[in-house]
């Protein structure tokens, strides 16, 4: 394959496969955003704060050696297992809203999982190095391969992209779990009402979402780079 030849055939795939699932990740992460940004605006009734909320749920499960912690930043909430710290943002650790509620208890679901030894986190957190390697150098590798005809790099570059992917493939069923963890310690403990129970699945579910078209995105460029590969060698 040409230069001329790999030039639009790349940008065809990319408008018939790839730019679809930008769009979709796009609309996603709009989703998230409203969602939050529409349940920040309701105040729990029993007003707890997300990181009492986080509590609640580390102490449901019986953990008592993670601790709770603010951090800067709009979304910026996880749970660093190195560290055995949930991080809250500024919107989230002392607000009372139900968005609030929902994010602190979905971290805490993830600290939960690792608490539990949860296989899908502990198999995430086995592949991590080699798929972080993976998502920086795969792609670019790839490219150049294809560019300059080598099979080599191409066959490894597209190797390290598909360790990326396999790696948002393991996330998905940790990330359902951890709001799935969330929702039931919520409603069990009534941390919230019924009502505003509703409120944070919307919020999650659009979470949830932002995860599910960052894997559409990085299959349809997986796929992108395998036609482009077998059109190169037919």
């Amino acid at each position: 394959m040409g230069y001329h030849s790999y030039y639009f055939m790349s940008n065809y795939y990319y408008f018939i496969l790839v730019l679809p699932m930008v769009l979709f990740s796009f609309i996603a992460s709009a989703k998230v955003n409203s969602a939050f940004n529409k349940y920040s605006q309701i105040s729990s009734l029993r007003g707890l704060t997300g990181a009492q909320a986080a509590n609640e749920v580390l102490r449901y499960y019986g953990i008592n050696n993670v601790a709770v912690e603010q951090v800067a930043g709009k979304l910026t909430d996880h749970y660093d297992p190195k560290a055995n710290v949930i991080r809250l943002s500024d919107k989230v650790y002392n607000s009372t809203s139900v968005a609030a509620i929902g994010v602190a208890c979905h971290e805490a679901g993830h600290a939960a999982q690792y608490a539990e030894g949860y296989f899908p986190v502990k198999l995430r957190s086995v592949i991590y190095p080699a798929c972080s390697i993976g998502s920086k150098v795969g792609f670019p590798l790839a490219i150049l391969g294809l560019v300059f005809s080598f099979d080599f790099l191409v066959t490894l570059g597209i190797a390290f992209f598909g360790l990326a992917v396999f790696f948002q493939i393991v996330t998905l069923p940790v990330e359902f779990n951890a709001s799935r963890r969330a929702v039931s310690v919520i409603d069990g403990m009534g941390i919230l009402g019924a009502d505003e129970l509703k409120g944070v699945k919307k919020v999650l579910t659009a979470a949830a979402l932002t995860y599910v078209a960052s894997l559409a995105v990085s299959l349809a460029n997986l796929l992108r780079l395998v036609l482009l590969t077998n059109r190169r060698r037919h």
